[in-house]
């Protein structure tokens, strides 16, 4: 029997409670070590809460990164959930100590920060996985194998729209108000990420221009709460990408439609049981998450019989099990996580966001760094 990778943590909060709770999902992971906060009392009381041995919680990330390498039993994997402008100094800590990463999105506040890192990660010869984790969903597993088997035929039009309502009010931001600690992009850096990877992977097609608008309604707030842009993809499609944090009545609204000469795909996020399909002339399909029909991608992703409903945690410890295969080698051929090179794609496409809003939404070439 494969005993559980050794994990350690970084951060807290709510997204810290989450990957915990996608690490224990499968049994393929064991958190035996943290830096849960610099302040001591708060790390010592997280630890204890957790069942750590005290001797491995920690109140610095470098100290935990140079003393869990120094182990017999160190960690193999660390897990980042920090606010923003400490992903990247953090990741570089434990690259260097030869330790692969888990992160949060965005990799990084900067592709400037994003490509020194992959530069290590290459380096060192360690792993890194982004979480983004509706990519873990077995309906959009589906999804991107529908759009590769040319089941779509030539794609037209691509449509990911992403409406929260957190942020209607002042006061609520906490550090992602603060351009020190989110970086460049509010609502753009925070779910804007999340709209672009979903559409990215899904689509497998690169946009070339995009010309965006940002605006920030809330006064008194230093970052944008609103982004939309028009796009335009190299294969000749053309799309459409809005999220919202200031949409009264919207959760966590994020969908995505994609349009070919021969059909059509949706997606809602909050009914993440079901794939709509249609073929031109023929009706709506709703095809259900390892039900009739689905395919190896979507079996792949599933745990439980169709009817059995899966969500978001299970969408989240989907990416964290197949990390768990990758490091071993047992990763599906077919299956394709979110890396390093997915992380600098990402911040290729907030720069690339943020200079055209700055230039009056003007078409702005986006140039994907070099794999």
């Amino acid at each position: 029997m494969t005993a559980p990778i050794r994990i350690g943590m970084v951060g807290g909060g709510f997204m810290g409670r989450v990957h915990r709770m996608a690490q224990r999902l499968d049994g393929e992971y064991q958190l035996v070590a943290g830096a849960f906060s610099a302040d001591p009392d708060k790390a010592r009381s997280s630890g204890e809460a957790l069942h750590l041995d005290p001797d491995r919680v920690y109140t610095d990330f470098a100290t935990m990164a140079e003393r869990e390498a120094a182990r017999e039993d160190g960690i193999d994997v660390v897990s980042i959930v920090t606010p923003n402008h400490l992903h990247a100094p953090i990741a570089r800590a434990f690259i260097e100590a030869g330790i692969h990463v888990i992160c949060e999105k965005p990799l990084a506040v900067s592709l400037e920060e994003a490509l020194s890192l992959r530069a290590l990660v290459k380096k060192h010869g360690v792993q890194l996985l982004l979480t983004h984790n509706y990519s873990g969903y077995p309906a959009i597993r589906r999804a991107r194998e529908l759009v590769r088997q040319g089941a779509l035929g030539e794609l037209r039009l691509v449509q990911v729209d992403y409406a929260q309502d957190w942020l209607s009010e002042a006061g609520n931001e906490g550090w992602r108000g603060d351009p020190t600690l989110a970086g460049p992009a509010g609502a753009l850096g925070d779910i804007g990420t999340h709209a672009w990877q979903l559409a990215d992977y899904v689509v497998g097609q690169d946009i070339e221009t995009l010309s965006a608008d940002l605006h920030t309604f809330v006064p008194g707030r230093q970052l944008d709460d609103a982004a939309q842009a028009m796009l335009r993809y190299r294969g000749g499609a053309r799309g459409r990408l809005s999220v919202s944090q200031v949409s009264p009545g919207n959760n966590n609204r994020l969908q995505l439609a994609v349009y070919g000469s021969r059909g059509g795909l949706y997606f809602d996020q909050e009914s993440p049981e079901t794939l709509w399909f249609a073929e031109l002339g023929e009706p709506m399909q709703r095809l259900s998450r390892n039900g009739p029909g689905s395919g190896p991608a979507d079996q792949h992703a599933s745990r439980v019989p169709a009817g059995h409903p899966e969500g978001y945690l299970e969408a989240f410890a989907q990416l964290y099990r197949d990390f768990a295969c990758h490091l071993r080698g047992e990763l599906p051929a077919d299956v394709t996580l979110p890396d390093v090179d997915t992380g600098c794609r990402g911040l290729a496409f907030v720069e690339a966001m943020l200079a055209s809003a700055r230039a009056d939404s003007a078409w702005t070439a986006l140039a994907y760094p070099e794999e």
